[in-house]
C-alpha cells in the first residue's frame, strides 16, 4: 500500500510556499493583475508536481549522505518508509502530470520546459562540485515566477528577469545560512558550500550581501512596472522578516535555526504577492 503521508514528507510538501506564491506573482504582474483562475490553477499543478519531482531527485541523489547525518533522520527515505524504487515512480507520475499542466498553459511553456528543468535536474550534484551551489538552488526556486509570467504571455521582460534574479538571490542566500550549520558533515564527506569553502562567518556575510541586492531588486520591479506604494509595503516586510532571521542566528549559535525559522521565511514570498495583487486590486 502507498504510505501517501511518507511521500509527502519525503517532498516536504509545506514547502511550495516558497515558490508557489511567486509563481502566482509572475501570473499577477504579467496580467496587471487580472490572471485568469485556470491558468492559476494550471500554473499550481505543474509548480507542485515539478517541484515534487525535483524534491524526490534530490533526496534520492542525497540518500548516501543523509543516512549519516543525524538532522535526516526524520526523512521518509533514510528511514526506510519509502524504497528506491517507490521514489523513482513518485518521480516519473510528477513529472507526467507536470507535463501535462504545462500543456494548458502558453504554448510556448511546453517548449521551455527543458530548459527550466535543468536547474533542478543538476542542482543536488553541484554540492560536489561547487560552494556556489546554493545559488543553483536560487535559480531553480527563479523558475517559479518565470514559469507563472511565460505561462500566461509567452514573454521574457526586463521586470520578469529582475524578479528572477531577487528570487534566485533570496533562497540562495537564505540556503547559504541554513547549510552552515553543516559545515563539518559536509567537509567530512566532501561536499560544498559557501561556508566549507570560506568559513561560516564568512558565508553569513555574503548572505546578507546577496539578501541586500535581493531586496533592491524587488524594489526595482516596483518601480518598472509602476506598481502602487501597496507593493513596497510588501517589498518592505520581506525586507524586516530578512534582517530579523539574519539577526536570530549567527555562525557560532544555530540553536534558534528550527523547523519555524525555515518557514519563517515564507513571509518573503507571500507578503510580496499578496501585496503586489493588493497593488492592483486596490
Amino acid at each position: 500500500m502507498i504510505d501517501i503521508k511518507a511521500h509527502i514528507n519525503n517532498v516536504a510538501l509545506h514547502h511550495t510556499i516558497f515558490d508557489l506564491p511567486f509563481a502566482f506573482l509572475g501570473a499577477v504582474l504579467a496580467t496587471e493583475g487580472h490572471p485568469r483562475p485556470i491558468d492559476l490553477l494550471w500554473i499550481a499543478v505543474a509548480l507542485t508536481a515539478a517541484r515534487a519531482a525535483a524534491m524526490a531527485i534530490d533526496n534520492l541523489a542525497d540518500l548516501k549522505y543523509d543516512k549519516q547525518q543525524p538532522r535526516m533522520a526524520y526523512r521518509a527515505m533514510v528511514a526506510g518508509r519509502i524504497s528506491k524504487r517507490e521514489a523513482l515512480i513518485f518521480i516519473l507520475l510528477c513529472l507526467l502530470l507536470t507535463v501535462v499542466a504545462v500543456l494548458q498553459l502558453h504554448p510556448i511553456c511546453i517548449y521551455l520546459l527543458p530548459i527550466a528543468a535543468i536547474p533542478f535536474i543538476i542542482y543536488p550534484f553541484m554540492k560536489r562540485i561547487t560552494g556556489w551551489v546554493h545559488i543553483f538552488l536560487g535559480i531553480a526556486i527563479a523558475m517559479a515566477p518565470a514559469g507563472g509570467w511565460v505561462a500566461v504571455t509567452g514573454q521574457v521582460t526586463v521586470p520578469l528577469v529582475l524578479l528572477c534574479t531577487a528570487v534566485a538571490l533570496w533562497i540562495g542566500a537564505f540556503d547559504a545560512m541554513y547549510g552552515a550549520q553543516d559545515e563539518a558533515f559536509d567537509k567530512s564527506q566532501h561536499l560544498h558550500s559557501l561556508a566549507t569553502e570560506y568559513g561560516a562567518p564568512t558565508a553569513f556575510r555574503i548572505s546578507a550581501v546577496l539578501h541586500v541586492i535581493c531586496v533592491v531588486c524587488f524594489f526595482a520591479v516596483g518601480l518598472l512596472l509602476h506598481l502602487s506604494p501597496l507593493y513596497f509595503v510588501g517589498v518592505g516586510v520581506a525586507a524586516v522578516t530578512l534582517v530579523y532571521q539574519h539577526r536570530i542566528v549567527s555562525p557560532t549559535d544555530f540553536s534558534r535555526v528550527t523547523q519555524r525559522y525555515f518557514m519563517r521565511n515564507g513571509i518573503v514570498s507571500v507578503a510580496i504577492f499578496l501585496f503586489a495583487w493588493a497593488s492592483y486590486l486596490f
